[in-house]
């Protein structure tokens, strides 16, 4: 569809896509504007329900003229191809920058003013819709779009239900998210359905309330209020089970607004608040004594503004373009200063480095990474001498709070990473002790620091060359400065990534792992990433969960603030300790905090998921996952949890899918594969399964290969007692995916009654 013209609008770009509909940019060309055009799907135009869903969202829409609906401007029909005879209607819609609130929340609650705001903006939007007897019926994160400047709109209004007693003309079963009850015709999106919506009785505008309130949960407390692993589990929530009260997941929530939440989530509707003019004079009332203060104990101040700055990578304006290496190193090492300074909150490299090479506006960038702040610069390296550019930009509005240039020797790299680091605290205003520099300098061997950066800027790429050529890099600039600390630290992380994906056997790497980390702490014991290295080999290599916690705990002290954790800390915290202990809600608070401080990074998305899915919220988990797929489409970890996650829920078919993805995107490793032929396995594709599992068996003959793989397999094909042969053999050799997943993991609830893994549990030194 791209560069079509179709009436008088030519297509500049999709947008995006769902089941019912894909949008794409377009340039009205009689009225030389930009729009948005919606297009039924090609498979659905024949589909008599879809076309009636359609047209009723162009119908509904387009008779409300409000500030926080999205304005339908026409609807009109094409021929989608020369030879076809079927035309395909679309729908011309105001142009939208910003993101879903299904987007905006990922998992996270949304600051109390936030949330007041856009509740204000939405019931002021259904006040108007049911003014003129419309309902909307299909209230959900994914159905309100977050404009840039922060606006609330309302979409999709293709189960609307238009005028009293329209029902009989437009209350038909559709496809894709709407179910059906004996009761009688239920539409809508499952979690986020009144009880009279489940039951299939006759609806009026206090349903939408009712969907507003899951809405307004949602953003006070980063969960749905209704959870289940089928629908008919989460209907059953719906009708009989209260919420958990939002402060348990988020002290700062309100008590006032637990209440209007409360009384909108009211089973009975008679009971329920009444009208959107109600709640909008409720919120109002909150809204108004949140901002003077009064909502909080007499006595307890307000949390201080925690200012948020992301360092983007620094580009290259050298002649040797390999020396990218060196300003994203350069970046790297302000970032982790910056992470030192208390009441600063900054955003992980992976998620700041995303934006490299994208002409994205800074007001863009900010939006996405949720920061005040944005660090930019360029570093010119030429001979011993170095040029570096800095700049600190506010990020609402583009400009420049501080800028500088640095023309020094190569020898003062340090100190200008240093002064480029107090200059944006300073101008930040917070506070430093005296003296204190914020970028120590590691090494008086600039050649070993130089590959150090060549190591780190080889491990981001998560691929096994890139750890390969980490780990040689590490070991030449060790053997430059052998008190090199953080050379060993990084060769200690390098390790335990291999341990992770496989490319390594866990004992070797463990063992090497700690060597290098208790080297760094010999020569540095302040390093807070060293503590967490050792941490991680003392509990998942070793059985040594006391002594895994107390590095833990000292990594913690040493970080000035909770918000400061460093990304590989919070990660192993998560997944290497608290997740095997089997304390999964302690696991995923932290893991949300590292999301904080890293929000695009695909693999903590990723295991966001899987934290999610163990905690039996389906729905919320492969949520999670989409969204980490769709940060990058290429990288296979998030195909190989969603391929587990549909094992564990019976769609195999989905799970088949997903697995050959994750294999196809991964090169063919073990792990990947183990997936693929778990999931042939439970289809019923006995022969492929089979194929898999001979090839992954003859590959192990000559290499590693985890035994967690080929536990998957045999789990697939029906062979228990394999299957538990390769799970004991895994806790031998220490697969990280076997040790840290026994205790808690849904792929494991089958057998874990089982003597055996009683046993193994008791060898793990964790109680069963």
């Amino acid at each position: 569809m791209v560069g079509r013209t179709v009436s008088h609008y030519r297509i500049l770009e999709r947008l995006g896509g769902g089941g019912m509909g894909v949008v794409y940019r377009a340039e009205d060309l009689q009225l030389g504007r930009q729009v948005a055009l919606k297009f039924l799907p090609a498979e659905l135009v024949r589909d008599l329900h879809a076309l009636e869903r359609f047209q009723r969202e162009a119908r509904a829409a387009s008779a409300l003229n409000h500030p926080h609906i999205c304005t339908i401007h026409s609807i009109d029909e094409v021929d989608p191809a020369p030879d076809s005879g079927q035309t395909a209607p679309f729908i011309v819609m105001e142009l939208l920058e910003g993101q879903t609130l299904k987007e905006r929340l990922q998992g996270r609650p949304l600051p109390t003013a936030e949330i007041l705001d856009l509740g204000l903006q939405l019931a002021d939007a259904l006040e108007a819709a049911h003014a003129k007897g419309i309902i909307h019926r299909d209230l959900k994160p994914a159905n309100i779009f977050v404009t840039t400047r922060g606006a609330a709109k309302l979409l999709d209004f293709g189960l609307a239900k238009l005028g009293v007693g329209s029902d009989a003309a437009w209350d038909a079963p559709t496809a894709g998210g709407e179910w059906v009850t004996g009761a009688g015709v239920v539409l809508g999106t499952v979690g986020y359905m009144s009880p009279e919506q489940v039951r299939g009785e006759a609806l009026d505008a206090r349903t939408d309330l009712f969907s507003l309130g899951v809405v307004l949960y949602e953003t006070a407390t980063g969960t749905a209020p209704f959870h289940g692993a089928t629908s008919g589990a989460v209907f059953s929530e719906i009708l009989t089970k209260a919420p958990v009260a939002p402060a348990r997941f988020n002290p700062e929530v309100p008590p006032e607004l637990e209440r209007i939440v409360s009384k909108l989530l009211e089973k009975d509707r008679e009971v329920r608040c009444q009208s959107a003019r109600e709640l909008m004079a409720d919120l109002k009332r909150l809204k108004r004594e949140y901002d003077a203060g009064r909502t909080r104990a007499p006595g307890v101040a307000e949390p201080p503004h925690i200012p948020s700055l992301a360092v983007l990578p620094f580009a290259n304006l050298s002649a040797d373009k390999e020396n990218e290496y060196f300003s994203d190193g350069l970046a790297e090492d302000i970032i982790d200063a910056l992470t030192q300074v208390p009441g600063l909150r900054v955003v992980a490299r992976t998620s700041a480095f995303a934006f490299r090479g994208k002409e994205a506006d800074v007001r863009e960038i900010g939006a996405r990474l949720h920061v005040e702040h944005i660090v930019e610069g360029s570093v010119r390296r030429a001979g011993s001498r170095i040029r570096v550019t800095a700049q600190l930009v506010k990020a609402s509005d583009g400009y420049h709070v501080w800028s500088e240039r640095f023309d020094r020797e190569l020898t003062d790299v340090f100190a200008i990473q240093d002064e480029i680091s107090q200059a944006i605290v300073e101008r930040l205003r917070l506070r430093l002790a005296p003296g204190r520099p914020l970028v120590k300098r590691p090494t008086v061997n600039l050649a070993a620091y130089d590959l150090c950066l060549k190591a780190r800027y080889h491990l981001f790429k998560l691929t096994q060359e890139g750890r390969e050529a980490g780990r040689r890099y590490c070991e030449q600039a060790i053997a430059l400065d052998p008190g090199y600390a953080p050379a060993h630290v990084v060769l200690a992380e390098s390790c335990l990534w291999d341990a992770f994906w496989g490319s390594m056997t866990p004992r070797e790497a463990f063992a090497r792992a700690k060597s290098a980390a208790l080297e760094a702490l010999r020569l540095d014991d302040a390093i807070a990433d060293a503590h967490g290295a050792l941490g991680t080999v003392l509990g998942v290599g070793e059985f040594d969960w006391q002594g895994a916690e107390r590095e833990f705990r000292r990594a913690l002290e040493l970080s000035p603030s909770s918000a400061a954790i460093r990304y590989d800390y919070a990660w192993c915290y998560s997944m290497w300790f608290l997740y095997p202990l089997g304390r999964v809600d302690e696991a995923l608070t932290e893991l949300r905090r590292a999301v904080e401080l890293d929000p695009i990074d695909p693999f903590l998305n990723s295991l966001l998921g899987l934290l999610l899915n163990t905690l039996r919220q389906a729905e919320a988990a492969f949520a999670q996952l989409e969204h980490a797929i769709s940060l990058d489409p290429a990288f296979f970890f998030p195909y190989w949890v969603l391929a587990a996650g549909y094992m564990q829920h019976g769609r195999f078919d989905e799970a088949v899918a997903a697995a050959r993805k994750s294999s196809e995107l991964s090169g063919g490793t073990a792990l990947a594969m183990g997936g693929l032929g778990g999931a042939l396995g439970l289809a019923g594709r006995t022969a492929e399964a089979r194929q898999v599992l001979e090839e992954l068996t003859a590959r192990r003959r000559s290499t590693y290969v985890p035994a967690s793989a080929l536990a998957i397999a045999h789990r697939g094909l029906g062979e228990p007692a394999e299957s538990l042969e390769w799970i004991a053999r895994g806790v031998e050799e220490r697969d990280p995916f076997v040790v840290t997943a026994l205790k808690s993991a849904p792929n494991f609830d089958r057998v874990r009654s089982h003597p055996a893994i009683a046993n193994l549990l008791r060898t793990m030194n964790l109680a069963p």
